[in-house]
C-alpha cells in the first residue's frame, strides 16, 4: 500500500490499547500524538457494555468513522487489519467466523470499493464468501477451474487478434485477459438469475496504454475489429465513478458471436483502480497538501459519513445509513445548470434534492425530469436532467422514507420529522399547561422563574421546552405540572373546587368502592400512576385507617384496548374535588 512511517507504526500497535493495559497517554509519550490517535481510532470500545452485538458493532464503527474524519489513514489501517484477520479466519469457530465474514461483506468490502481499492475488495469478497458459504464457494471454484481449460484456446485467439489490431494501427498497449472472481460470479448468478455458463461465456480483457488520448484511439481500433454492442459503452474517463475509477468500457461481438468485454485505461488509471486512495499516498510530507482526484473524492465521502453520524438518532441508525450509502453502482444525472451529480442506482428525485442541498430536500414538492413533471418516487436514469420544485414552508413527507435509497436523504428526513414532531408537541403542551394554569387563575408568564427552575430540576430537565414537549406527548399531565408550579415547597397546592370530568375513558370498566359511598360529604383524592391498568385509591378525610380501591383497566374492558401512553394521556394523574 506504500504507506508512510506513521501508518506503519500504527498498524504494528493497533491492538495495544484494546488488548493490553497500556493507555493512550503512554503511546503519545513514546510514539507521538499522531500515531496514538491512529491506534485509538481503530481500537474497539471495550469499557462499555452493550445489549447486543449489533449495537456494539454499530458503536465501534461510529467511533472509527469519527476518527476517520480527522485522519483518513485510520480506515486504511483498519482495512489492512481486517484483511489479515480474514486470511486467518479458518481457525475460528463457525458462528464467529460467519459473523466476521458477514460484517466484512456488508461493510469493509464496500468501503474498500468506495475508496477505489479493487484488489483489496476482491480479496475481502472471496474470503468472506468462502467463510459464509464454503460449499458454494468450492463448487464455483471447481467449475471455474474446469471452464478455464475449455476457454484457453478461445482466449488466446481473441488476445492475439487484439494485439495484431493495435500493431496494425501503430498503437502501443498491453493486452491481458481478465477473470471474474468467485463472489462476483455468485452475485450475478443470484441477482441476475443467470446460469454459470451464461456468465463464463463472456470473455473479458483489459488494454493498458500510456496516455489518456490513446485510450480513445484504441477504442476506435477495437470497434473496427469487432462490432460493438449498442448501449454497452461507458466513458468513465470523462465521468469518473464516485470512487475515482477511470476507464473506457465496451462490449463487442467477437468471432462466432462470442461476447467480449473490454476495459481500456492508462497505467496510472490501472494503479488507481487496483489500489485506490493508497496508490499515491497523500501524506508524503508533514505539510498539508491540497487533495486531488481519488483523495478528494475519498475525503468527500468521509465528510458525508460524518454528516450522517451527526444527524443519525443512534449508532444503529447510523450504520444502517452507511450500509445504504455504499452502493457500488451509480447513475449520472444533471442539474438544470449542467452540473453532473453521481447518485446510487435506484435514486429518486428526493434523493437528488437532498444531494443538492438539505434545504432543497426539506422543501421540495415536485420535480421535472427532462422538462416533464414526474413522480418524486420515480427512479432516475443516467443522462436525465432533474429540476426540483420547492415551496417555502413545505416539510418532508414521512412517506418519502418508503422509496429514498441514499443514507443522506433518509437521515435528513428522519431528523426533520423529529424536529417537526417536537415543535408540534411543544405547542400542544403549552396550550394544555396554559389551560390547566387558568384553573388556578394564573399563567406561565406570571409564575416566578425561580419556581419554574425548581420544577425543572425536580423532573431532571434543563429547558421549559422539554417539559412542554413531555406534556404534549402525554408523558406528563398538565394539571399535575400546574399544581407543582403554583405550590411552594412544603405547601399544599390550592384545590380545584367543583366537579372534574374525566374525558377519554369512554368504554372503560369502572367501579365505585363501597367506602366512597359511606362518606358522601367529604373531600376525596385519586392518584393514578401511568400504566396500562391504573388504580385509584379513594380516602375519606379524617379516616386514615379506612380506604378502598377501585380499578379501571383498558385491558379488561369490552371497549378498545389502549396503550400505556394513551391511557396516561386520557386520565388525570391527580385531582381533588368536593363530593356533591
Amino acid at each position: 500500500m506504500h504507506m508512510d512511517h506513521q501508518s506503519l507504526m500504527a498498524a504494528m500497535l493497533h491492538d495495544v490499547i484494546e488488548d493490553t493495559g497500556i493507555p493512550k497517554d503512554a503511546l503519545i509519550a513514546q510514539f507521538g500524538e499522531t500515531v496514538a490517535e491512529l491506534v485509538d481510532g481503530v481500537s474497539k470500545l471495550t469499557q462499555m457494555n452493550f445489549e447486543t452485538k449489533a449495537e456494539a458493532q454499530a458503536e465501534n464503527f461510529q467511533k472509527m468513522a469519527m476518527a476517520m474524519a480527522r485522519d483518513i489513514r485510520v480506515i486504511l489501517v483498519k482495512l489492512a487489519d481486517r484483511l489479515h484477520n480474514m486470511r486467518t479466519l479458518e481457525v475460528l469457530a463457525g458462528e464467529k467466523r460467519r459473523r466476521i465474514a458477514k460484517e466484512t461483506l456488508e461493510i469493509y468490502a464496500p468501503i474498500a470499493n468506495r475508496l477505489g481499492m479493487h484488489s483489496m475488495r476482491v480479496e475481502f469478497e472471496d474470503l468472506g464468501f468462502k467463510a459464509m458459504y464454503p460449499m458454494r464457494s468450492e463448487r464455483i471454484r471447481a467449475a471455474v477451474r474446469r471452464a478455464r481449460g475449455n476457454r484457453n484456446e478461445i482466449v488466446e485467439k481473441i488476445e492475439q487478434s487484439l494485439i495484431h489490431c493495435l500493431e496494425r494501427e501503430g498503437l502501443e498497449g498491453e493486452v491481458m485477459g481478465r477473470e471474474k472472481h468467485l463472489y462476483s460470479i455468485y452475485k450475478k448468478m443470484r441477482g441476475k438469475r443467470k446460469a454459470f455458463n451464461e456468465i463464463m461465456d463472456v470473455y473479458a480483457f483489459r488494454i493498458v496504454v500510456d496516455k489518456a488520448d490513446t485510450c480513445y484511439r484504441v477504442l476506435g481500433a477495437v470497434h473496427s475489429l469487432y462490432k460493438p454492442l449498442p448501449g454497452r459503452f461507458k466513458d468513465y474517463i470523462a465521468i469518473p465513478k464516485a470512487n475515482g475509477y477511470q476507464s473506457l468500457h465496451t462490449t463487442l461481438f467477437g468471432m462466432h458471436g462470442v461476447p467480449i468485454e473490454i476495459q481500456i485505461r492508462t497505467r496510472e488509471m490501472e494503479e488507481m483502480a487496483n489500489n485506490g486512495i493508497a496508490a499515491h499516498w497523500l501524506y508524503k510530507s508533514e505539510e498539508d497538501e491540497v487533495p486531488k482526484g481519488t483523495h478528494a473524492r475519498a475525503r468527500q465521502w468521509v465528510k458525508g459519513v460524518l454528516e450522517l453520524q451527526q444527524r443519525a438518532g443512534n449508532s444503529l441508525e447510523f450504520i444502517e445509513s452507511v450500509k445504504i450509502d455504499l452502493f457500488p453502482d451509480e447513475v449520472y444525472v444533471f442539474t438544470p445548470k449542467g452540473r453532473i451529480m453521481e447518485m446510487p442506482k435506484g435514486s429518486t428525485a428526493v434523493d437528488f434534492a437532498y444531494a443538492v442541498h438539505t434545504d432543497v430536500g426539506n422543501t421540495c414538492i415536485a420535480c421535472r425530469v427532462n422538462r416533464r413533471l414526474a413522480p418524486l418516487s420515480q427512479p432516475l436514469e443516467s443522462g436525465s436532467t432533474v429540476e426540483i420544485v420547492t415551496a417555502p414552508g413545505a416539510r418532508p413527507n414521512p412517506a418519502w422514507l418508503n422509496f429514498v435509497v441514499t443514507g443522506k436523504a433518509r437521515t435528513h428526513i428522519r431528523h426533520a420529522l423529529k424536529l417537526q414532531r417536537r415543535s408540534e408537541s411543544i405547542n400542544l403542551g403549552e396550550r394544555l399547561l396554559s389551560k390547566a394554569l387558568s384553573g388556578f387563575e394564573t399563567s406561565l408568564e406570571k409564575i416566578d422563574p425561580e419556581r419554574i427552575r425548581q420544577v425543572l430540576t425536580e423532573y431532571h430537565m434543563e429547558y421549559v421546552e422539554d417539559l412542554l414537549e413531555d406534556i404534549g406527548l402525554g408523558n406528563r399531565m398538565a394539571y399535575v405540572i400546574a399544581r407543582r408550579l403554583v405550590s411552594r415547597d412544603g405547601e399544599q397546592a390550592p384545590a380545584l373546587e367543583g366537579p372534574l370530568a374525566i374525558r377519554g375513558t369512554e368504554g372503560w370498566c369502572s367501579t365505585t368502592p363501597s367506602a366512597a359511598r359511606r362518606f358522601p360529604a367529604t373531600r376525596s383524592s385519586a392518584i393514578c400512576p401511568p400504566a396500562r391498568a391504573w388504580w385509584c385509591t379513594w380516602k375519606a378525610a379524617g379516616t386514615s385507617a379506612r380506604s378502598a380501591t377501585t380499578r379501571t383497566s383498558a385491558s379488561s374492558c369490552p371497549g378498545p384496548r389502549m396503550s400505556p401512553a394513551s391511557s396516561t394521556s386520557n386520565c388525570a394523574s391527580s385531582w381533588n374535588t368536593s363530593a356533591a
